[in-house]
């Protein structure tokens, strides 16, 4: 009710007999996560509730669970405890590939957020647990962080490569995503995913990759089933190639490493190279043999 001798607008509750009084605030030092609700309603961190699973923004969240809807929609989501503070840190760094900062923040309530260092431009979202579940597939219960999916140059293959480039067909998302994690640990600069690839930006990729994919440069590739030849030197992992650890690692270089199961195309103009091992299995995991090979480049050229 307005108040024409205060100019201000006071909340009223009435009494049985219908005395006007003034209604009671909590005591904040009483309850210290509505200190924190309410420091930041006087910030301007407005927060907009979703309530229906057929909200449009919903839906495309929701959407949000493999490869093709990622490409679709052009949004990823991030998920983890260590994964969501980790990124917030390095939010005002320069991302790699066009990185843009996370524009949306998920959480079940105001609270969830208040240990987070989240920046003002970031849009904040309420959903019921019901709704946040759906979107939380790998069950952290932590706070979601929606970013936008960068666009990835085409590689050039023509000009020789700057560096260690690691072209990649790996099409399960948990393999590139733990083959990213080596490819930053050991200095790649460049990814070249091959049309085989998976979405580096899928769940279960961004969950493997440990935040990877926010400090490479990547770029696509052509299919791995056309490419006959790149500019090198460029060497491919196969288990009938020279033994690597004769190998001479040359600074600038690019590694090709396929699909399992897949195997190279005879026509790629590569230096094929084999990882020594007892031969009491047949082969390694595709991811641990790139990632052999990348540390072996690492400690050569270092």
């Amino acid at each position: 009710m307005f108040n024409p001798l205060r100019g201000h607008h006071f909340p009223l509750k009435f009494r049985h007999f219908g005395s006007p009084v003034r209604a009671k605030r909590p005591n904040l030092a009483l309850y210290p996560h509505l200190k924190k609700v309410a420091a930041g309603r006087m910030s301007g961190e407005l927060w907009r509730l979703i309530e229906s699973a057929q909200n449009p923004q919903f839906k495309i969240w929701n959407d949000l669970q493999d490869g093709r809807a990622i490409k679709k929609h052009g949004l990823y989501i991030l998920a983890g405890r260590k994964l969501v503070p980790e990124a917030l840190k390095s939010i005002s760094e320069p991302f790699l590939s066009g990185f843009e900062p996370f524009h949306v923040v998920v959480a079940c309530e105001p609270k969830d957020v208040a240990d987070l260092d989240i920046p003002a431009s970031l849009d904040r979202y309420r959903l019921p647990r019901t709704l946040f579940d759906k979107l939380d597939i790998s069950g952290t219960n932590f706070p979601l962080l929606i970013g936008k999916v960068p666009e990835l140059p085409q590689a050039d293959l023509s000009r020789p490569p700057e560096g260690l480039e690691l072209m990649v067909a790996l099409g399960d998302p948990n393999n590139l995503g733990a083959l990213m994690r080596s490819a930053a640990a050991f200095g790649v600069k460049k990814l070249i995913l091959m049309e085989e690839a998976a979405n580096p930006f899928h769940p279960k990729a961004l969950r493997a990759g440990a935040n990877a994919q926010m400090h490479l440069k990547m770029a696509r590739g052509p299919s791995l089933r056309t490419l006959e030849h790149a500019s090198g030197p460029v060497v491919a992992l196969d288990g009938t190639g020279e033994a690597m650890s004769r190998y001479k690692w040359p600074r600038d270089i690019r590694i090709v490493l396929g699909e399992e199961g897949m195997g190279l195309p005879e026509t790629l103009d590569a230096k094929r190279l084999a990882i020594e091992t007892t031969g009491n299995v047949e082969s390694l995991n595709a991811m641990v043999a790139a990632s052999l090979a990348l540390h072996a480049h690492y400690t050569s050229v270092s």
